[in-house]
């Protein structure tokens, strides 16, 4: 018997993937699934040769063989979040008060029913094992590479990844770089804080996961879906969840599930995403 695979099926907004999740129509129902591991992952880096550094810190749930991921501002969740969660069902945490514990819940629920793996539409790309910064750089390169732009073309970065930014530099491509952190970046450029006040004037966007768990990531890709435009993602946060959107805003994921390439120097896989799924030509 010849078998045959496609990739999951896509939703048109969040909240209808949620509603889906909860109502059990992709996968085993969720208040019979339980998180049996609830962590946090702390991180301050300064990579050798750049000047300034940052701090990670993302709560991970671990649900059978899987693991979801969403990052937090650092000291922003408190401890007993953790313990919340350990035990409880994938549709109790779905209604959990803290939304990275909801996108965090989501997130394993999805993994485990849709592992990065190319019947699910993944394409696996070796991360080599190297420094700090050797990954950051590599890392930064497999995810600009999924932006189809001409040299000239200005790109939003939500989300300021040093290594990002670098990367667009090398290819000609400009870009505002936008954090709620504000700040600068390392070529002392301002960061911007309003994603969507600085939206109008860019040619695509690359924005990280992240914007799941603060809230501002529908209105990015509804951003992107009515005005055409590219919207890469580069997902530690959600990585299992965002792959779900490819061509309803989404034209491309970089997913990067636990563990992420910053803990550890050996090598490592990414998963990306484009839109259509297995076979699309680039």
């Amino acid at each position: 018997m010849t078998s045959t695979t496609r990739p999951p099926a896509r939703v048109t907004a969040y909240g209808t993937l949620l509603d889906q999740v909860r109502a059990g129509e992709l996968g085993p129902d969720p208040a019979a699934r339980r998180i049996s591991v609830a962590f946090t992952t702390r991180q301050a880096v300064r990579h050798d040769g750049r000047g300034t550094g940052y701090r990670n810190e993302v709560l991970g749930l671990r649900l059978a063989e899987a693991v979801g991921s969403c990052a937090v501002e650092p000291g922003t969740l408190p401890d007993s979040a953790v313990e919340e969660c350990v035990g409880a069902s994938v549709a109790r945490l779905l209604e959990h008060p803290l939304r990275p514990v909801r996108v965090a819940a989501l997130d394993a629920y999805l993994m485990h029913v849709t592992p990065h793996t190319p019947d699910n539409g993944a394409r696996p790309l070796p991360l080599p094992a190297g420094t700090s910064l050797e990954k950051s750089r590599a890392r930064a390169r497999a995810v600009t590479e999924l932006l189809d732009l001409p040299p000239g073309s200005t790109v939003l970065v939500v989300g300021v990844v040093n290594s990002l930014l670098e990367a667009l530099r090398t290819r000609g491509l400009g870009y505002v770089p936008c954090d709620l952190k504000g700040g600068v970046t390392e070529w002392d450029e301002t960061i911007v804080t309003d994603a969507l006040a600085e939206a109008g004037r860019c040619d695509a966007l690359l924005v990280s996961g992240m914007t799941l768990g603060n809230g501002t990531f529908e209105p990015l890709r509804e951003h992107a879906l009515r005005h055409g435009k590219q919207l890469v993602m580069f997902a530690q946060t959600g990585s299992a969840v965002l792959p779900r959107f490819l061509g309803h805003g989404v034209s491309a994921v970089c997913a990067e599930p636990y563990p992420f390439f910053w803990l550890d120097g050996g090598p490592g896989t990414l998963h990306r995403y484009l839109t259509g799924g297995p076979g699309d030509a680039r």
